[in-house]
Protein backbone atom coordinates (compact mmCIF):
# COMPACT_ATOMS: atom_id res chain seq x y z
CA UNK A 1 0.00 0.00 0.00
CA UNK A 2 1.41 3.38 -1.01
CA UNK A 3 1.51 6.31 1.39
CA UNK A 4 0.08 8.47 -1.38
CA UNK A 5 -3.22 6.56 -1.17
CA UNK A 6 -3.95 8.52 2.00
CA UNK A 7 -3.89 11.71 -0.07
CA UNK A 8 -7.33 10.59 -1.18
CA UNK A 9 -9.75 12.44 1.13
CA UNK A 10 -12.20 9.51 1.35
CA UNK A 11 -9.47 7.08 2.38
CA UNK A 12 -7.98 9.59 4.79
CA UNK A 13 -11.36 10.13 6.46
CA UNK A 14 -12.03 6.40 6.75
CA UNK A 15 -8.61 5.67 8.26
CA UNK A 16 -8.50 8.57 10.70
CA UNK A 17 -12.03 7.84 11.95
CA UNK A 18 -10.52 4.75 13.59
CA UNK A 19 -7.13 6.13 14.61
CA UNK A 20 -8.07 9.47 16.17
CA UNK A 21 -9.89 7.98 19.21
CA UNK A 22 -6.98 5.60 19.85
CA UNK A 23 -4.42 8.40 19.61
CA UNK A 24 -6.51 10.66 21.82
CA UNK A 25 -6.83 7.98 24.51
CA UNK A 26 -3.11 7.20 24.40
CA UNK A 27 -2.29 10.92 24.63
CA UNK A 28 -4.54 11.38 27.67
CA UNK A 29 -2.95 8.38 29.40
CA UNK A 30 0.63 9.51 28.72
CA UNK A 31 -0.09 13.08 29.78
CA UNK A 32 -1.78 11.93 32.98
CA UNK A 33 1.07 9.59 33.90
CA UNK A 34 3.86 11.93 32.83
CA UNK A 35 2.55 15.09 34.49
CA UNK A 36 1.42 13.42 37.73
CA UNK A 37 4.73 11.52 37.94
CA UNK A 38 6.73 14.63 37.18
CA UNK A 39 4.90 17.13 39.39
CA UNK A 40 4.21 14.96 42.44
CA UNK A 41 6.77 12.15 42.50
CA UNK A 42 10.05 13.82 41.59
CA UNK A 43 12.31 15.77 44.00
CA UNK A 44 13.10 19.45 43.91
CA UNK A 45 16.31 20.51 42.18
CA UNK A 46 19.12 21.56 44.49
CA UNK A 47 19.50 24.89 42.65
CA UNK A 48 16.12 25.58 41.03
CA UNK A 49 13.86 24.17 43.71
CA UNK A 50 10.29 23.25 42.70
CA UNK A 51 10.40 25.53 39.62
CA UNK A 52 12.32 22.80 37.79
CA UNK A 53 9.04 20.88 37.46
CA UNK A 54 7.90 23.34 34.79
CA UNK A 55 10.17 21.23 32.57
CA UNK A 56 7.31 18.75 32.10
CA UNK A 57 5.27 21.40 30.30
CA UNK A 58 7.95 23.67 28.86
CA UNK A 59 10.20 21.15 27.13
CA UNK A 60 7.44 19.07 25.47
CA UNK A 61 5.60 22.22 24.35
CA UNK A 62 8.77 23.79 22.94
CA UNK A 63 9.68 20.55 21.19
CA UNK A 64 6.26 20.29 19.56
CA UNK A 65 6.19 24.00 18.64
CA UNK A 66 9.32 23.51 16.53
CA UNK A 67 8.38 20.13 15.09
CA UNK A 68 4.85 21.30 14.28
CA UNK A 69 6.34 23.91 11.96
CA UNK A 70 8.63 21.31 10.41
CA UNK A 71 5.61 19.05 9.87
CA UNK A 72 3.87 21.99 8.17
CA UNK A 73 6.96 22.44 6.01
CA UNK A 74 6.86 18.82 4.83
CA UNK A 75 3.12 18.99 4.17
CA UNK A 76 3.54 22.29 2.29
CA UNK A 77 6.31 20.82 0.13
CA UNK A 78 4.08 17.85 -0.71
CA UNK A 79 1.39 20.32 -1.77
CA UNK A 80 3.76 22.45 -3.83
CA UNK A 81 5.29 19.42 -5.57
CA UNK A 82 2.49 16.86 -5.77
CA UNK A 83 -0.61 19.12 -5.39
CA UNK A 84 -2.32 16.82 -2.88
CA UNK A 85 -5.06 18.80 -1.17
CA UNK A 86 -5.01 16.74 2.03
CA UNK A 87 -1.39 17.76 2.66
CA UNK A 88 -2.25 21.46 2.30
CA UNK A 89 -5.19 21.06 4.67
CA UNK A 90 -3.00 19.15 7.14
CA UNK A 91 -0.51 22.03 7.18
CA UNK A 92 -3.35 24.48 7.74
CA UNK A 93 -4.77 22.28 10.51
CA UNK A 94 -1.41 22.05 12.31
CA UNK A 95 -0.89 25.81 12.58
CA UNK A 96 -3.34 26.56 15.45
CA UNK A 97 -1.99 23.57 17.38
CA UNK A 98 1.58 24.71 16.77
CA UNK A 99 0.93 28.30 17.80
CA UNK A 100 -0.71 27.06 21.01
CA UNK A 101 2.34 24.95 21.79
CA UNK A 102 4.58 27.94 21.08
CA UNK A 103 2.53 30.16 23.40
CA UNK A 104 2.70 27.53 26.16
CA UNK A 105 6.48 27.29 25.71
CA UNK A 106 6.92 31.07 25.85
CA UNK A 107 4.72 31.44 28.95
CA UNK A 108 6.20 28.54 30.89
CA UNK A 109 9.69 29.65 29.87
CA UNK A 110 9.02 33.08 31.36
CA UNK A 111 7.68 31.56 34.59
CA UNK A 112 10.67 29.23 34.80
CA UNK A 113 13.22 31.87 33.88
CA UNK A 114 12.09 34.68 36.18
CA UNK A 115 13.41 33.15 39.44
CA UNK A 116 16.59 32.00 37.71
CA UNK A 117 17.39 35.10 35.64
CA UNK A 118 15.65 37.79 37.64
CA UNK A 119 13.59 38.85 34.60
CA UNK A 120 10.54 37.59 32.72
CA UNK A 121 12.15 38.17 29.34
CA UNK A 122 15.59 38.57 27.82
CA UNK A 123 16.62 39.02 24.21
CA UNK A 124 18.44 35.73 24.30
CA UNK A 125 19.09 34.14 20.84
CA UNK A 126 16.80 31.17 21.48
CA UNK A 127 14.04 33.25 23.09
CA UNK A 128 14.14 35.81 20.29
CA UNK A 129 14.03 33.20 17.52
CA UNK A 130 11.17 31.47 19.32
CA UNK A 131 9.23 34.73 19.51
CA UNK A 132 9.76 35.27 15.79
CA UNK A 133 8.54 31.72 15.14
CA UNK A 134 5.39 32.57 17.11
CA UNK A 135 4.83 35.62 14.88
CA UNK A 136 5.32 33.44 11.80
CA UNK A 137 2.59 31.14 13.08
CA UNK A 138 0.24 34.11 13.43
CA UNK A 139 1.15 35.37 9.96
CA UNK A 140 0.63 31.91 8.47
CA UNK A 141 -2.89 31.64 9.89
CA UNK A 142 -3.71 35.23 8.92
CA UNK A 143 -2.62 34.54 5.33
CA UNK A 144 -4.90 31.52 5.10
CA UNK A 145 -7.80 33.61 6.42
CA UNK A 146 -7.10 36.56 4.10
CA UNK A 147 -7.20 34.67 0.77
CA UNK A 148 -10.49 33.31 -0.55
CA UNK A 149 -9.11 30.89 -3.13
CA UNK A 150 -7.84 27.84 -1.17
CA UNK A 151 -5.25 26.78 -3.77
CA UNK A 152 -3.72 30.25 -3.90
CA UNK A 153 -3.73 30.39 -0.10
CA UNK A 154 -1.98 27.01 0.04
CA UNK A 155 0.67 28.20 -2.43
CA UNK A 156 1.45 31.42 -0.56
CA UNK A 157 1.38 29.87 2.90
CA UNK A 158 3.68 27.11 1.59
CA UNK A 159 6.24 29.72 0.61
CA UNK A 160 5.84 31.44 3.98
CA UNK A 161 6.38 28.08 5.66
CA UNK A 162 9.68 27.68 3.81
CA UNK A 163 10.89 31.07 5.07
CA UNK A 164 9.70 30.48 8.63
CA UNK A 165 11.55 27.17 8.78
CA UNK A 166 14.78 29.12 9.24
CA UNK A 167 13.51 30.35 12.60
CA UNK A 168 12.25 26.90 13.54
CA UNK A 169 15.80 25.62 13.10
CA UNK A 170 17.24 28.61 14.97
CA UNK A 171 14.82 28.01 17.83
CA UNK A 172 16.21 24.51 18.20
CA UNK A 173 19.92 25.19 17.69
CA UNK A 174 20.40 28.83 18.72
CA UNK A 175 22.26 27.80 21.88
CA UNK A 176 24.73 25.88 19.72
CA UNK A 177 25.12 28.69 17.17
CA UNK A 178 25.81 31.40 19.77
CA UNK A 179 27.60 30.91 23.05
CA UNK A 180 26.09 33.99 24.64
CA UNK A 181 22.62 33.97 26.09
CA UNK A 182 20.84 33.07 29.30
CA UNK A 183 19.03 30.00 28.05
CA UNK A 184 20.49 26.68 29.14
CA UNK A 185 21.48 23.89 26.77
CA UNK A 186 19.22 21.07 25.67
CA UNK A 187 17.55 19.04 28.41
CA UNK A 188 17.56 15.97 26.16
CA UNK A 189 20.64 15.02 24.18
CA UNK A 190 22.32 12.05 22.52
CA UNK A 191 25.17 12.83 24.90
CA UNK A 192 24.15 11.22 28.19
CA UNK A 193 26.24 13.70 30.18
CA UNK A 194 24.05 16.61 28.99
CA UNK A 195 20.72 14.99 29.86
CA UNK A 196 18.81 15.83 33.00
CA UNK A 197 19.10 13.32 35.84
CA UNK A 198 17.21 10.05 35.40
CA UNK A 199 14.72 10.96 38.13
CA UNK A 200 13.53 13.82 35.88
CA UNK A 201 14.38 12.16 32.56
CA UNK A 202 11.91 9.26 32.51
CA UNK A 203 8.75 11.17 33.44
CA UNK A 204 9.83 13.83 30.93
CA UNK A 205 9.93 11.19 28.18
CA UNK A 206 6.40 10.09 29.08
CA UNK A 207 5.19 13.72 29.03
CA UNK A 208 6.83 14.28 25.64
CA UNK A 209 5.13 11.14 24.30
CA UNK A 210 1.82 12.55 25.53
CA UNK A 211 2.40 15.87 23.77
CA UNK A 212 3.40 14.10 20.54
CA UNK A 213 0.32 11.89 20.57
CA UNK A 214 -1.88 14.87 21.43
CA UNK A 215 -0.44 16.87 18.55
CA UNK A 216 -0.99 14.06 16.05
CA UNK A 217 -4.54 13.46 17.27
CA UNK A 218 -5.44 17.16 17.12
CA UNK A 219 -3.92 17.62 13.66
CA UNK A 220 -5.79 14.62 12.28
CA UNK A 221 -9.01 15.81 13.89
CA UNK A 222 -8.60 19.32 12.53
CA UNK A 223 -7.66 17.99 9.09
CA UNK A 224 -10.89 16.00 9.05
CA UNK A 225 -12.74 19.23 9.88
CA UNK A 226 -10.94 21.10 7.08
CA UNK A 227 -11.89 18.37 4.58
CA UNK A 228 -15.52 18.65 5.61
CA UNK A 229 -15.39 22.43 5.28
CA UNK A 230 -13.85 22.07 1.80
CA UNK A 231 -16.67 19.71 0.79
CA UNK A 232 -19.28 22.08 2.19
CA UNK A 233 -17.74 24.97 0.27
CA UNK A 234 -17.84 22.93 -2.97
CA UNK A 235 -21.50 22.06 -2.41
CA UNK A 236 -22.39 25.71 -1.86
CA UNK A 237 -20.63 26.67 -5.08
CA UNK A 238 -22.59 24.01 -6.97
CA UNK A 239 -25.86 25.30 -5.53
CA UNK A 240 -25.04 28.84 -6.60
CA UNK A 241 -24.09 27.66 -10.08
CA UNK A 242 -27.36 25.73 -10.38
Amino acid sequence: MSLWEYANPARFMATTARTVPVLGGAAALCLLVGLVWGFFFTPEDYRQGSTVKIIYLHVPAALMAINAWLMMLVASLVWLIRRHHVSALAAKAAAPVGVTMTLIALFTGAVWGQPMWGTWWAWDPRLTSFLILFLFYLGYMALWAAIDDPDTAADLTGVLCLVGSVFAVLSRYAVNFWNQGLHQGASLSLDAEENVADVFYYPLLVAIAGFVLLFVALVLLRTRTEIRLRRLHALRLRERAA
